[in-house]
């Protein structure tokens, strides 16, 4: 078969709720069906160029309920979560040598939904109700869900939303049944926290975000970037029907090419453009579930801190900033409105570097959003070359010799 004439397949997986959000028993129940998924989306590229996509939904009650807001309160089991499952996919993939974000392989995004009956409605991702995620303009070729009780009472409840999609039901392995705690999310509580715990944890706890950043090279999108730019979006609050008046904003800092000339196989790294149109591809795969019109795009050329500006307007309330950065410190020192600020464990410091900075122009702070690393040395399998840019482009080097 040409592998030119392939369509690459688009697909959904629907996981119920899992035992815990940690990595070893979300492991244990979902390991065989997202590794069955990965199989049958390779399968179904049959050798092409193509990349297949799968929108992965996790279910988890309560989560758009009145007691998870601000956000904040629940940022920390769900980035758990998520990088539960980003560490899972690697794996699979790494194991099953299945590509990942690369010709002839397989574009994952991870979405929270909350499937419970009374849920708020929300269009935009990376948090929706079961409803909205059914009704959005979405098309997949296949609907997979764990072969059990929840994973079909999930389906069921799916395809009561969306009747046409029933044909495209697609039962999965699983490994086991498990029991869900109830509640499975709780909310972190002010009076929870220690005596140890600072005033600004307990003021992190409780305020909305509406203008967030996250900073990065994002060269060779892959899943560890797809881990970071997802929780990032997750530290903003949601966008709800009853909610239209105050715009959200994620701004993404993003390296200029003059700082990577010292990377290895640097004449193999992404161009400032491309970097910046895949994390806002991305961007908009995992909030952007309404349809409708093209984001509009506005563009400016500094001189100053930073060189290069792209601001996405994908719905009226809702706008991602792509900016060059050309120091250590990118639009958290420019933009006075940003509030909260998204660093991986390697990057801690970096945020505690901006908020001084932020100090000294009498700013205020910004509240620090950690966000665990992918767990290679949690799998067997090693995952490196999903989750390394550097890895990527050797890839590509020896690619080129061939």
């Amino acid at each position: 078969m040409s592998s030119k004439n392939v369509h690459p397949s688009s697909a959904l997986l629907l996981l119920p709720p899992p035992p815990s959000f940690d990595f070893g028993p979300v492991k244990d129940v979902f390991q065989t069906s997202v590794s069955d998924v990965l199989v049958k989306l390779s399968e179904a590229l049959h050798g092409s160029n193509g990349i297949a996509s799968i929108d992965i939904a996790l279910a988890v009650p309560g989560l758009l309920a009145p007691a998870s807001k601000p956000r904040a309160r629940i940022f920390k089991q769900l980035q758990h979560y998520l990088t539960s499952i980003y560490t899972l996919v690697g794996a699979a993939a790494a194991a099953l040598d299945i590509e990942l974000d690369s010709p002839g392989g397989i574009d994952a995004r991870v979405v929270f939904v909350d499937s419970s009956s009374s849920a708020i409605r929300s269009h935009f991702g990376p948090t929706l109700d079961l409803q909205s995620l059914a009704a959005s303009d979405r098309e997949w070729d296949h609907v997979f869900y764990p072969s059990n009780e929840a994973g079909k009472t999930l389906a069921d409840a799916f395809v009561s939303y969306r009747n046409h999609q029933a044909s495209k039901l697609r039962a999965v392995s699983v490994n086991t049944k498990w029991a869900v705690p109830n509640p499975l999310l709780s909310p972190a509580q002010e009076e929870r926290l220690s005596q140890n715990d600072s005033t600004s944890k307990n003021q992190l706890l409780s305020t909305p975000h509406y203008s967030v950043a996250v900073g990065g090279t994002f060269d060779h999108l892959h899943v560890g970037h797809k881990l970071l730019l997802t929780a990032t979006a997750l530290v903003l609050e949601p966008l709800e029907e009853a909610d239209q008046r105050r715009e959200r904003i994620l701004t993404a800092g993003i390296t200029g090419d003059a700082l990577l000339v010292n990377k290895k196989y640097a004449e193999f790294l992404e161009s400032w453009e491309e970097r910046y149109q895949s994390t806002a591809s991305f961007l908009s795969s995992i909030m952007d579930f309404s349809g409708g019109s093209t984001p509009q795009l506005e563009r400016t050329w500094g001189s100053g801190p930073n060189e290069k500006t792209v601001k996405m307007r994908v719905r009226a309330n809702l706008i991602f900033n792509f900016v060059e950065i050309v120091d250590p410190f990118g639009p958290t020192i420019t933009m006075e409105d940003i509030s909260a600020l998204v660093v991986s464990e390697e990057t801690h410091s970096g945020g505690e570097a901006v908020n001084n900075k932020r100090k000294e122009k009498g700013w205020n702070v910004l509240g620090a959003f950690e966000v665990d690393v992918l767990q290679a040395g949690a799998t067997e399998a090693n995952i490196d070359s999903k989750i390394s840019s550097t890895d990527i482009r050797r890839r590509r080097m020896n690619l080129a010799k061939v």
